[in-house]
């Protein structure tokens, strides 16, 4: 380089330099220097580190200026400075969602980390990375939560939580029990995806303070605040297979109120058949959703909301050929099933120096359905009312409620009638009383304990009491230890609908008693800090044993379905783990894996048989990678489910396996960011799996007399059937659905 140029650089850079002043200071974490912090002047690229001993020096231009310090694990720091003075700042933790607000375990607002009820949050972002129609397919991503679909041509399921069924998890739509009895089945197709502002789910009996169904969990949907959503948001994505889904969301704020409008059409037409047994591989489907929230700005402060949404479906499956027009013959075999849904909820606060609520929801429920020549029509109401109060006394958190809940349902099965009357609803009226206290006996232990009493107008006195204790020496390691008992008063023909595929004869044996359990739950979460990330990690052990428990019989007759108490007990028991995994390269991983086992001991045995429970694998995970591209702003995310072995309802020498194959499901998701639009598209069930034989007998699914394989009388002829073979659908551990394509865009106006 020339002299004179050489100069020239040198008066600038003094010049420059001249007009800077450098700052030195140090980045601490509760006096521990915080390594490899990026410190920012806002608003300019100007920027630096700092050092192992967490010490910087920046130079900055004289006047004000603010300071940006980030780092991985803790919260991000703006710092306004008008001193040229050596700085000492002060970093906030905040790893994971640990600081998320969440209501579930305690039915009150306290962060994830303070809650004494282990909690787990998932909001909308983590079940984009699988787009799914509805919230009954997303929560397949979930560690230890198994939607279950129970029958092949219908597609009923149910969500299975730690390997107990359905009728143990309890559905909340913000707090509210909306989706419970008759809605467990389809009521969660409805749910759209885009409404959702979180999702917490409680594993473990919460009958204390939710009652009846909250056995085995709780799953809460909260939905979005009005008045935080965009003017107006589209989601629209469809599949290769002909599936095709629209979202749309609109937001709308006036000085005394916001209200948000979701609207989700899903439809599916297609007659695919994989296997070739000439039977429909997944219904056929026609769904509008309908939800509209409004909330109220009172002068006063008090909240007052109030939602409503309405949900229509018509699905159908069957052989190839049916039509509408065979709907209810015996001609061609068909499960047509058309539900009309309506709801209503919110909450009402009466004044604000000590908060006191009144929850409110109701909801009405219409199934009009064929499963084959078997008409099924039912109708439910559900309403609940609860006045809630929340008090501070001192070290004390106190939560009282009175809840009311009242249920009729009726339909044309031997569920509601009477040999004596004839037609007899079912009618449920079930009020209550229950009271929680939360102690903070120190700033790292703290108790809790809650008691729950009801009436029910049937069964009686009903106790279920819990207890809590919550270990926390500091951010990073927690311990959490919950004991308590639950109950589930049986709505038998609500909550099995493998009893109405029209496959098999439904008997029960005795009066059905109320299901009791006990349960304890210890949970263990630490928090890893490192450079370049953080992990969260948590393990739960879990126990539960069972009394009552009522047992579905399928194998003792092939043709029937055998329901009664078991004589002796039940146990689920087993452990769970989650990591969730965060790097400063924009990798994220989201894993888990569920060990257990669910089983059955007669009294009469001496403990060493065992009679497992059908559709409970013994090992499953999960497993979220997302990793991100910052140009172009290209986001990749591979999710999985990894399902072991599990026993399935088999009969007599059946020909298939009574335990499925272990198995995978895999999705792979491009996502492209353009602003206000994003274009998404991937692969789902990227391995191309596809069960075996799902259907039994399905070239005769109406076992008709003087047929093929059935003589005049109805018996088996033994040269074309020597097994008995009759028709079932209940053989199912996963989706006919091999690999398909998806292509999806987001358009949101902020």
């Amino acid at each position: 380089m020339k002299p004179a140029k050489l100069f020239l650089l040198l008066v600038i850079s003094v010049a420059g330099y001249a007009q800077t002043s450098p700052v030195k200071g140090i980045v601490t974490h509760k006096g521990e220097p915080v390594p490899f912090a990026n410190v920012v002047v806002e608003g300019t690229s100007t920027g630096t580190s700092t050092r192992e001993d967490g010490t910087f020096t920046i130079a900055l231009p004289p006047g004000k200026n603010t300071l940006v310090i980030s780092a991985i694990g803790f919260k991000t720091l703006s710092k306004t400075i008008t001193t040229s003075t050596a700085l000492h700042l002060e970093l906030t933790e905040a790893v994971g969602n640990l600081d998320a607000v969440v209501v579930t375990g305690t039915m009150k607002e306290v962060t994830k980390m303070n809650s004494p009820i282990p909690v787990e949050v998932y909001a909308p972002s983590f079940f984009l990375k699988n787009p799914t129609p509805n919230i009954f397919e997303a929560l397949s991503v979930v560690n230890g939560v198994q939607p279950q679909i129970n029958c092949n041509v219908c597609n009923t399921g149910d969500i299975h939580i730690n390997g107990l069924e359905g009728p143990y998890t309890m559905i909340l739509i913000d707090g509210m029990p909306i989706v419970s009895s008759l809605a467990t089945v389809y009521g969660l197709s409805g749910i759209p995806n885009s409404l959702v502002k979180r999702m917490e789910i409680v594993k473990g009996p919460a009958s204390t303070l939710y009652g009846s169904e909250a056995v085995g969990g709780v799953i809460n949907i909260i939905t979005k605040e009005p008045g935080a959503v965009p003017t107006l948001r589209v989601d629209a994505f469809g599949t290769s297979v002909g599936e095709y889904n629209l979202d749309v969301a609109a937001g709308l704020n006036t000085k005394n109120a916001s209200t948000l409008l979701g609207i989700n059409y899903f439809t599916y037409n297609q007659k695919r058949d994989i296997n070739h047994d000439n039977f429909t591989d997944v219904t056929l489907q026609n769904r509008i959703s309908v939800f509209n929230k409004w909330s109220f700005n009172r002068p006063s402060g008090k909240n007052f909301s109030m939602a409503a949404r309405y949900v229509h479906e018509n699905r159908w499956g069957g052989e190839l050929q049916w039509t509408p027009a065979f709907r209810g013959s015996d001609e061609v075999y068909g499960e047509s099933i058309y539900t009309n849904r309506a709801e209503l909820l919110g909450n009402y606060q009466l004044n604000t120096s000590t908060p006191v609520y009144i929850d409110y929801s109701y909801n009405y429920h219409l199934q009009d359905s064929y499963y084959g020549l078997v008409k099924y029509d039912a109708k439910q109401q559900v309403a609940f009312a609860q006045l809630r109060l929340t008090k501070k006394l001192g070290q004390h958190e106190l939560l009282a409620g009175i809840p009311l809940r009242y249920i009729y349902y009726d339909d044309n099965t031997p569920g509601t009638s009477s040999a004596t009357s004839g037609n007899a609803p079912d009618i449920m009226f079930l009020p209550g009383v229950f009271v929680q206290d939360e102690v903070a006996v120190t700033q790292t232990f703290t108790t809790l304990a809650g008691m729950r009493y009801d009436r029910h107008n049937v069964h009686g006195n009903i106790f279920t009491p819990r207890l809590s204790f919550k270990y926390a020496p500091n951010i990073n390691n927690t311990l959490r230890l919950t004991g308590g008992s639950g109950y589930r008063v049986v709505n038998l023909f609500t909550e099995d609908h493998a009893a109405l595929t029209g496959s098999r004869e439904v008997q029960i044996r005795n009066n059905l008693k109320p299901e009791q359990s006990w349960n304890a739950n210890l949970n263990y979460a630490h928090n890893f800090i490192m450079k370049d990330g953080f992990i969260n990690f948590d393990a739960s052990l879990f126990y539960t044993y069972f009394t009552n428990k009522i047992v579905a019989d399928f194998i003792t007759d092939p043709t029937k379905i055998i329901y009664d108490n078991l004589d002796g007990h039940a146990i689920s028991r087993g452990i769970t783990v989650n990591a969730d995994a965060s790097f400063a390269n924009s990798l994220k991983i989201i894993c888990g894996a569920t060990w257990m086992e669910v089983f059955q001991i007669k009294a009469d045995e001496t403990g060493a048989a065992k009679i497992p429970q059908l559709h409970a694998p013994r090992f499953s995970g999960t497993l979220t990678v997302s990793y991100t591209v910052p140009k172009p702003e290209l986001t990749i995310d591979l999710t999985g489910r990894i399902t072991g072995p599990m026993h399935l309802p088999v009969v007599e020498n059946d020909f298939r396996p009574a335990r499925s194959p272990a198995f995978a499901l895999l999705n792979l998701q491009v996502t492209r960011s353009l602003g206000t639009l994003e274009v998404y598209a991937g692969v789902k069930n990227l391995l191309n799996f596809i069960p075996k034989n799902p259907l039994l007998h399905p070239d005769d699914p109406f076992n008709r007399p003087g047929g093929k394989y059935f003589d005049t009388n109805g018996n088996a002829r033994p040269d074309t059937n020597p097994y008995g073979y009759t028709f079932d659908t209940a053989y199912n551990y996963a989706q006919m659905q091999g690999a398909k394509m998806q292509l999806g865009l987001r358009w949101t106006v902020n």
